[in-house]
Parts: structure tokens; C-alpha cells; sequence
């Protein structure tokens, strides 16, 4: 089979998707907000000003986030533990609307165990322990994401990104029994860590499925996915 050195490399890192990869499973006019590496697709069409936003995990880039502000003008609830983005963010000129919380979102309150990045001058950590991750650890504070609506006095989000390292399973798991209303759940996956695997993306998948939220963006990696809430 003659297959293009990119697909190789991509089923080499993913064979079990050889066959039956995910697909966008609902038709949408999808728009992309945001740079190159931090931006996302979504339905610009379901997004008002008064649409609610949360943002977990900032890492250096909010691009995504300042092309929402500036377009439709909404508030936006950014999230993320990690010291060095706190210490970013405090060098850029934000908004009014971009209202930061040094917290994490996990699958419960209280703190949890993140692995420091292999490089200093890498911001991402991870819940996951995996090669790709230090051995090193620190413990940051976290919530789960219904207890952060409950702080902000929300009952629904409209657009919900998560680039939150691995945290993400536990995240749609918490969405779907509490079933929380999200209509529009923007997600990077992180299968590409050497302990959690594909496996557990599929079955975020069918979960998500079941909660009514339909695959309406996917990019060529299969890491980045849009869902939209079915009505």
C-alpha cells in the first residue's frame, strides 16, 4: 500500500484508529478563532455576547480566547494552576472580560498531583504520569467543573475549551453524570501520552455521544475535536 509519509507516522503512533478513525458525525459552517497553535473551531453562529465561556488550561497562548472577546464582546472564565502562567499573563495586556482563576478542573475539589514538563522552558504540565512528563511532581489546587459554576453562579456553558493535559477524561466523565449543559465543548485529546492510549479517547467519545454532543470538527491528527449539543 503506498501510503503518504504523514498517514505512516500517524498510524504507527495510532495503529488501533488504522481502520475506523473518528469522523465528524454533524454537518456545521465551522469557523476557526485563534493562532495556529492555540486556535479551535466552533459554530460562530450559535455565539452571542452573552454567551458563557470557560477556558481550561491557558499555557501561553489565549489567542482563542481574545478573538472571542473581540468579536462578540462576552466575558470569558479562564482556568489553569500553573504559577508560570499566572506569572504570563501578568505581562499582557487582558481585557476586562478575561477573568483568570489559578485553579486547575479536575474530576474533584481539593488538589491534585501534576508533573512538571521534561523542559524549563515548557509551561504545560500533566496530571498523567508519562515519558513524556518529568518525575518530578507539585500539587496545585483544582475543582471540579460544577463546583466552578456554582461559584459563578452559572447553570449552563456555551462554549467549553479544554487543553488540560490528560485532566480531560476525567472532565467529560464529571459532564456527562452530572449531565451539565455544554453546547459547544472544544477539546484537545492527549491519547499521544504513552499511558493512556486511544482507548480512552473512544470511550470519551461514546460518552459524549450519549450526552447528546456530536462530533462537528476533527483535525487530521485526531486530537483536536469540536462537539455541538444536539437539540
Amino acid at each position: 500500500m503506498n501510503l503518504h509519509p504523514q498517514l505512516r507516522k500517524y498510524l504507527r503512533v495510532y495503529p488501533e484508529w488504522r481502520f475506523a478513525p473518528p469522523h465528524v458525525q454533524l454537518k456545521r459552517r465551522m469557523e476557526r478563532l485563534g493562532s495556529d497553535y492555540g486556535g479551535y473551531f466552533l459554530d460562530a453562529s450559535m455565539v452571542r455576547g452573552d454567551s458563557i465561556v470557560y477556558s481550561l488550561g491557558i499555557g501561553e497562548d489565549i489567542s482563542f480566547d481574545l478573538s472571542l472577546i473581540a468579536r462578540f464582546g462576552m466575558s470569558i472564565e479562564a482556568f489553569d494552576p500553573t504559577p508560570k502562567v499566572k506569572k504570563w499573563l501578568a505581562s499582557q495586556p487582558l481585557p476586562p472580560q478575561f477573568h483568570f482563576h489559578a485553579a486547575g478542573i479536575a474530576g474533584h475539589d481539593g488538589e491534585e498531583t501534576f508533573y512538571l514538563p521534561p523542559r524549563e522552558d515548557w509551561v504545560s504540565h500533566s496530571v498523567i504520569p508519562a515519558r513524556q512528563f518529568g518525575r518530578e511532581s507539585v500539587r496545585f489546587p483544582v475543582m471540579r467543573l460544577s463546583t466552578a459554576m456554582q461559584l459563578q453562579k452559572h447553570d449552563r456553558i456555551d462554549i467549553l475549551k479544554m487543553d488540560i493535559e490528560g485532566a480531560e477524561y476525567a472532565v467529560i466523565e464529571q459532564i456527562v453524570r452530572e449531565k451539565i449543559q455544554v453546547a459547544q465543548l472544544l477539546v484537545e485529546f492527549h491519547h499521544r501520552l504513552c499511558s493512556l492510549g486511544t482507548d480512552k479517547t473512544r470511550k470519551a467519545l461514546a460518552l459524549l455521544e450519549e450526552h447528546g454532543l456530536r462530533i462537528s470538527s476533527v483535525c487530521p491528527r485526531k486530537e483536536i475535536f469540536t462537539f455541538v449539543q444536539v437539540v
